[in-house]
C-alpha cells in the first residue's frame, strides 16, 4: 500500500469521501498546515533573487528554511493521524469477555488515546507556527504573490482550529485527567491569540492588493 503522501489528490479525496474512517479530519488538518507551509515557501522562492527585494533576501532565505522544515513535519503528521486511528480501532476491537480482558483492553485504549491526543496537538503547534511565518511572508514577500501569503495564513488557521477539535474529542475520553488537563491548557495557550493573529495577516495582505 502506497504512502498517503504519494497518492494523487484525486485518490486522497476519493478515500476521504468514502466509508473508510481514514483519512479523516486529522489528516486534513495536517494537510491544510502543509499547504500553508508550501505557500509560504512559494512566496519566498518568488521573492529571493529579485533586486527589488534584495534588502529582505537574507530573511526570506531563513523563512524558506523554516517553512520547508514545517512542511515536512506536517506531511508526516498526515500519515501519523491515520496510523494512530487504526491503532485505536485495533485497541477497541480487543476481546472483553473476561475481567482480565476488559482491563487489558481499557489499558490499551487509554494508551493509544494519549498518542491520538498528542498528534493533533503537535499539528496545532505546527499550524500556529505557520500562522506566524505567514506574517513574515506577507510583510516582506513579493507583492506579485502577496495573495498567496493570505491563502497561507487562512490554511494554517483552518488547520489549527480543526486540529483543536481532535484534541478536544480525544481528551474527553481520557481517564488520566491530569494529562488531559495539561494538554488542554497547552492547546488553549496556542489558540489564545490565533484569531487576532490570523485576521491581522489577512488584513495586511488585503491592504497590499
Amino acid at each position: 500500500m502506497s504512502e498517503i503522501k504519494d497518492k494523487s489528490i484525486q485518490i486522497f479525496l476519493d478515500e476521504l469521501a468514502s466509508k473508510s474512517a481514514t483519512p479523516g479530519g486529522g489528516s486534513v488538518s495536517a494537510l491544510m498546515g502543509a499547504q500553508s507551509a508550501a505557500l509560504i515557501s512559494m512566496v519566498c522562492h518568488l521573492t529571493i533573487g529579485k533586486p527589488k527585494y534584495a534588502e529582505v533576501e537574507y530573511e526570506m532565505k531563513a523563512l524558506l528554511e523554516e517553512a520547508e522544515a514545517l512542511r515536512e513535519k506536517l506531511v508526516n503528521l498526515i500519515k501519523a493521524d491515520i496510523d494512530v486511528f487504526n491503532q485505536l480501532m485495533g485497541a477497541y476491537s480487543l476481546p472483553k469477555e473476561t475481567a482480565a480482558e476488559k482491563s487489558a483492553r481499557t489499558e490499551a485504549v487509554q494508551a493509544v488515546l494519549k498518542t491520538a491526543t498528542e498528534i493533533p496537538l503537535e499539528c496545532a503547534r505546527a499550524c500556529a507556527k505557520a500562522v506566524e511565518l505567514s506574517r513574515c511572508a506577507a510583510e516582506k514577500g513579493s507583492l506579485g504573490v502577496i495573495s498567496d501569503a493570505g491563502a497561507a495564513v487562512m490554511a494554517a488557521y483552518s488547520g489549527l482550529k480543526s486540529a483543536a477539535l481532535n484534541v478536544y474529542i480525544n481528551t474527553s475520553s481520557l481517564k488520566d485527567r491530569a494529562f488531559a488537563e495539561a494538554t488542554l491548557t497547552e492547546l488553549e495557550g496556542i489558540l489564545k491569540d490565533v484569531d487576532v493573529a490570523a485576521e491581522a495577516v489577512y488584513q495586511l495582505v488585503k491592504e497590499k492588493l
